[in-house]
């Protein structure tokens, strides 16, 4: 079996992360986004779905009977006990996910370094699971321009902020930092720092 290396990316909202990961999507790179892998689990016909509806009520529901995430959002995040709530349905499962992915990797050994991007992975503990750790963060004023660009209010954004830990928090304990308060090229030219660092540096570990 070829040795993987597992590279954990995190940060806070709106901070840059998938900008990062899309620069890291090489050749030799498989990339996985838990916030894509979150929405399946909201699918009909999953047990996650059925949990979700049957604890926040049919109130959720899009008349097509899919699960309305702006509704369900207003609910977790103006209620911190019902988004621990949706986070023990969700979390636990994604988890799994993620983790058969990277075993699947492993198995078929076609890539070396694979990027798992986890918004909350010091908030669910699963920084043991890496290699190594990057974290993306911003200022929270540019978190909440960001975020107002994508339609949300003063409230919403820094409701979504304080569900998260504290940025500083998360870069202070990552391996890599990138801070993504200015332009994109600046963004690039660090995220191609790190990543040829990453590739000097990091190799299997001795069979010795």
């Amino acid at each position: 079996m070829k040795w993987l290396f597992k590279l954990g990316l995190t940060g806070g909202i709106a901070a840059g992360k998938s900008a990062v990961a899309a620069r890291w999507r090489q050749a030799d790179t498989a990339v996985i986004e838990t916030d894509k892998l979150a929405h399946q689990t909201l699918a009909q016909g999953t047990t996650t779905y059925d949990e979700i509806v049957k604890v926040f009520g049919k109130g959720i529901l899009n008349a097509d009977g899919s699960i309305n995430r702006a509704a369900l959002g207003e609910i977790v995040f103006g209620d911190e006990q019902k988004r621990l709530v949706l986070n023990q349905i969700v979390h636990p499962v994604v988890r799994q996910m993620w983790m058969e992915a990277l075993e699947k990797l492993e198995r078929e050994g076609r890539v070396a370094v694979a990027l798992v991007s986890i918004p909350l992975l010091y908030e669910v503990g699963v920084e043991n699971q890496f290699d190594c750790v990057v974290a993306v963060g911003c200022s929270e004023q540019t978190q909440l321009a960001r975020l107002a660009a994508k339609g949300l209010t003063s409230t919403q954004a820094r409701a979504r902020i304080r569900a998260q830990w504290p940025m500083q928090k998360k870069m202070d304990k990552a391996d890599f930092v990138i801070l993504n308060d200015g332009s994109f090229r600046v963004l690039v030219e660090q995220a191609d720092i790190i990543w040829a660092n990453l590739k000097e540096n990091y190799h299997a570990p001795s069979k010795n």
